[in-house]
């Protein structure tokens, strides 16, 4: 029954988006012009934009911009898009939207650079670029050729054109009144493809979009997706191997692919094309949109929203964290799920219209005084299901604890007294899966929320449990983890996972997927990974001493959930994670993306829970 009420909701969702996207496209053709450019840079470079006029001539309008690597198209005369703006409440409420390709992408001119480094000054009269100046660029041309408008700009976008909405921050045009950088890349080695050092496997597969230079302006793509010859997963990068195996996959002619290969610590080739460093003197009023569950960018929101707030006291700088995966906001389904959880329903809409367009009406249309109505940070509980306001992120209200991983399993807010080790055999031959599913992915999303009891059941995992909760326990802000470890070799990866574990008596909801129950359900609230060498940093990578103690500090991403009265805290430890991430050869070696499939070894590691120096998870507890 379970199944056909699931297929029967999907069916119902199908026909419902396939109706709303032909009203939106009917509303686009009889209320919007469409007009492309080939707008000249300072350079001479051109960027092909696209500009979406509202018919209404009654009142000027204000500028709502993306820039993408992605394809502004459709291209052409009389080809429009099917929705406009981050909305149809947007969109139906008249903006000029511009869609701009960014250098080197699809019809615009010019060299392609991934995560493009920001200029530490402006020269006048430079010819020097970087995303900020073709931005400004392009807000200079747009003022003086495109009429009707009312002077004010504001920028969004999602992913990679979050990271573009962030990079017109830095020295911004004054016409920039409003940004929202969603689900941006902050550092390409804390997002997507690095997490701590450790090259996220899983977006292997999309190096071949960002890796290859077009000849010249094209409306086709001028990739094409490697072939893997099966749906497994799991067994393809096995098969591989060593990561100098996918060497005959992408050539020397794949840009990107040589740069990870090369730049396996963060030097300053990473460095460079940080956006945090530069968001100083920030002057448009921004308002960082980031989901709970989203695999791609969790480090980028959270940096980027701290950093303002940080470097910018006098600026207007908001948060919103939502039950989302990668870019669901900006989509609605009816109801919000991420893998078996249910969050709600038409949160995504509510967000829209309540939020997203509430912080561009004011900037652009309003008063633009900074009185919003809207909190600094609206954050959403994912164990109470519920929205929450906060005048800071973390909260003010809120107790800094530690949860001790036990020997005998158990997990307390009282410090070990005795000595004890957990130790585990870590086989690379034999990696931890990072999802129960066997599938590949362009990029992982489901197994933020998985359940984890997979996992639990292994020998390879360390398992650490609370007693079942007396009273509900709200973690709201930063958690680090102390890990006090050894290895029996020279190298190691450290995953941990903070997990809900309900009750057996927690009933199914429609949306569970079949063959999962939520009895007794491992949900992975927060998870993050680093790569051992760069324990002390990540610029300078360092061997482990066998069977030395050593100290393994682990950040991971920023929570907001709930433990409710019968739940469980779990804590997973484990050194595989796979194919999430690559396998560690756990023999140290200069370049993992160099080693030999002989240099992948079986090592002994130790986790140690002594009185003196415990492992430690640090946390913070709403008051």
């Amino acid at each position: 029954m379970k199944k056909i009420k699931l297929t029967l909701f999907l069916i119902a969702a199908f026909v419902l988006s396939f109706q709303v996207y032909a009203q939106d496209a009917a509303y686009v053709e009889a209320n919007y012009d469409k007009a492309e450019y080939q707008i000249p840079m300072r350079d001479g470079i051109k960027l092909h934009t696209v500009v979406y006029t509202p018919k209404d001539k009654s009142q000027k309008h204000p500028f709502m911009m993306q820039r993408t690597p992605y394809s502004s198209g459709p291209y052409g005369e009389g080809k429009m898009k099917a929705g406009l703006g981050p909305s149809p409440k947007m969109m139906k409420e008249g903006y000029i939207f511009v869609y701009q390709d960014v250098r080197g992408r699809w019809m615009s001119e010019g060299q392609y650079d991934n995560m493009r480094p920001t200029l530490t000054e402006r020269k006048k009269g430079s010819k020097a670029i970087d995303e900020s100046t073709d931005t400004f660029d392009t807000i200079e041309w747009l003022l003086k050729n495109v009429g009707n408008h009312n002077g004010k700009f504001g920028q969004w976008g999602i992913s990679y054109p979050g990271f573009y909405a962030a990079a017109a921050l830095p020295f911004a045009h004054p016409a920039l009144k409003a940004v929202s950088p969603q689900a941006p890349i902050g550092d390409f080695y804390f997002d997507d493809f690095h997490h701590n050092g450790a090259y996220f496997l899983s977006y292997w597969a999309a190096t071949v979009v960002f890796g290859y230079q077009h000849d010249g302006p094209t409306d086709k793509p001028w990739y094409s997706m490697v072939n893997t010859g099966t749906k497994d997963a799991y067994q393809f990068y096995m098969d591989m191997g060593s990561l100098k195996n996918a060497d005959k996959y992408y050539g020397e002619d794949n840009f990107f692919w040589t740069q990870l290969k090369e730049n396996p610590d963060y030097n300053e080739f990473w460095q460079k094309r940080s956006i945090i460093p530069h968001l100083n003197e920030v002057k448009p009023a921004v308002m960082t949109v980031g989901g709970w569950f989203d695999a791609e960018d969790l480090y980028g929101p959270l940096t980027i929203y701290k950093t303002i707030e940080k470097n910018n006291p006098n600026t207007y700088n908001t948060l919103v964290m939502g039950p989302w995966s990668h870019g669901d906001w900006s989509r609605e389904s009816g109801i919000q799920t991420v893998s078996n959880i249910y969050f709600g329903d038409s949160i995504s809409t509510w967000y829209q219209n309540n939020v997203e367009a509430e912080f561009f009406q004011h900037f652009l249309k309003g008063p633009a005084d900074g009185k919003t109505g809207l909190p600094e940070a609206y954050i959403f509980d994912t164990g109470k299901n519920e929205w929450q306001k906060f005048d800071t992120w973390p909260p003010k209200d809120i107790e800094n604890k530690i949860l001790y991983p036990q020997g005998n399993g158990t997990l307390s807010m009282e410090a070990p007294k005795g000595n004890e080790v957990s130790t585990f055999v870590s086989d690379p031959s034999k990696p931890v899966p990072h999802s129960p599913d066997i599938k590949f992915n362009f990029t992982p999303r489901k197994y933020m929320a998985d359940d984890q009891r997979f996992a639990a059941r292994r020998p390879d995992v360390l398992v650490f449990e609370t007693d079942v909760l007396e009273e509900d326990i709200t973690l709201a802000g930063e958690i680090m983890a102390k890990l006090m470890v050894s290895t029996s070799e020279t190298d190691a990866d450290w995953i941990v996972k903070l997990v809900d574990v309900f009750p057996g008596e927690t009933p199914d909801h429609d949306y569970v997927q079949q063959g999962t129950h939520l009895s007794h359900y491992h949900l992975m609230v927060r998870s993050e990974v680093i790569r051992g060498r760069y324990r002390e940093s990540f610029s300078e990578p360092k061997p482990f001493i066998p069977n030395q103690k050593t100290e393994v500090p682990l950040q991971l991403q920023d929570v907001m959930h709930t433990f409710k009265k019968g739940h469980k805290i779990q804590i997973q430890i484990q050194s595989t994670w796979f194919p999430l991430i690559d396998r560690n050869p756990q023999k140290y070696v200069e370049n993992i993306f160099k080693a030999d499939d002989e240099d992948f070894i079986k090592a002994t590691h130790r986790v140690f829970h002594d009185a003196e120096s415990p492992t430690a998870i640090h946390v913070q507890v709403l008051k």
